[in-house]
């Protein structure tokens, strides 16, 4: 069925075809003149009329031929581009492009000045095909050259993209508070002195929480969630670090902690907590945060072993003997034979450091008992 209507396709183009190369031969090439008459008004159509039915009359019985030729080619080339890799025909399609579009603008230009217009579109139909050709040939050839050219700028520019990114998000990351650093109030202090950068994210379940705690029966309870509300109107109202309330709720999900982090990734955030779980928590989420705990021992005061310091011990430890001190920041130090020193002050020195995810513990020897080694 369908070499029927294509039959009758390339009849209906010979009819054309005919009638076209009829009247050009007989207005432009005047052939009708060196017989010694001219072709005018009824006789001119059926002359135009007679050249159409003859060219569908040649291309009616010749379409066979050309089906097949055109299907036998067809399949040749379906051969070649089955065995032949995706990106050689990507990129021999691309360089044929780029041929076309070279050859284009030389023939567009100079050819059009030569007197001859028929000697134009020889060349322009020479032009086309060398430079179509050449396309291809010269992007086949250097696929590898061009693949790596084009994975390079590729990778440029999406590293510069990333880096682009990466400095827009560190000055613009908002900065989400927890209940449990809020009801600390170190939070306020280190916003005052200016190390924290962005916008304090306070979100509209954490003050929730906080009135619970605040309304709590428990005094103890009652008394820190009313400190955490202190906090956030110093805060507020105090420090010149912008503050935003969010108000959006992930009613789905029942745990603070967990909608902490999930409006972290919506937010593209960070969580400021010093709550050690959800630390564990973001981590494994690759959620960013900031642990007050972990930046107050971050700027704790560096002690070595065999340093020297005065301190008060009061009261005993866990192990036989053991006394224990605190430092102004709360670091615990333990006196090793320092229970006989409880509610004294000595010089103890430094025999180690232990670092904790806790905090970090001092352990000292009273100077006397060296001494008398020594």
């Amino acid at each position: 069925m369908l070499r029927k209507i294509l039959r009758w396709v390339f009849t209906l183009v010979g009819v054309a075809a005919g009638a076209e190369v009829t009247y050009l031969l007989t207005i432009y090439l005047r052939i009708t003149e060196l017989f010694g008459y001219t072709i005018e008004g009824f006789s001119f159509v059926m002359l135009i009329l007679f050249g159409g039915l003859l060219g569908g009359i040649i291309l009616y019985f010749i379409a066979p031929w050309i089906i097949n030729l055109g299907t036998r080619t067809t399949s040749q080339v379906e051969k070649i581009l089955s065995g032949t890799p995706t990106n050689v025909i990507l990129v021999g399609a691309i360089g044929l492009i780029i041929g076309l579009i070279i050859a284009y603008l030389i023939s567009s230009g100079p050819f059009k000045i030569i007197p001859f217009a028929w000697l134009g579109t020889i060349l322009s139909v020479i032009v086309y095909a060398l430079l179509g050709y050449l396309g291809v040939s010269i992007a086949t050839k250097k696929r590898e050259d061009l693949f790596g050219l084009f994975f390079n700028m590729i990778k440029k520019s999406s590293q510069k993209d990333k880096d682009k990114s990466q400095k827009q998000e560190n000055k613009l990351n908002p900065k989400i508070l927890d209940t449990s650093v809020i009801i600390d109030g170190r939070i306020a202090d280190i916003c005052k002195t200016g190390f924290v950068e962005g916008t304090l994210i306070i979100p509209t379940f954490v003050l929730e929480e906080l009135r619970h705690i605040a309304d709590s029966s428990d005094s103890l309870k009652r008394n820190r969630g009313r400190r955490g509300l202190d906090i956030l109107n110093k805060i507020q109202n105090e420090l010149l670090i912008p503050v935003e309330i969010v108000e959006k709720d992930f009613e789905e999900l029942s745990e603070v902690d967990t909608k902490l982090l999930k409006l972290a990734q919506i937010m593209n955030g960070s969580v400021i907590t010093n709550d050690y779980n959800l630390n564990k928590v973001a981590e494994f989420q690759r959620v960013p945060v900031l642990n007050i705990n972990e930046l107050a021992n971050a700027v704790k005061p560096v002690v070595l072993p065999g340093e020297e310091m005065v301190v008060q011990v009061i009261k005993d430890g866990k192990e036989s003997g053991q006394g224990v001190a605190y430092l102004d920041d709360g670091t615990m130090i333990v006196v090793d034979g320092g229970k006989k020193f409880i509610g004294e002050t000595i010089g103890v020195i430094v025999t180690s450091v232990l670092q904790t995810a806790a905090g970090r513990m001092i352990f000292v020897k009273p100077k006397s008992a060296v001494d008398k080694v020594s």
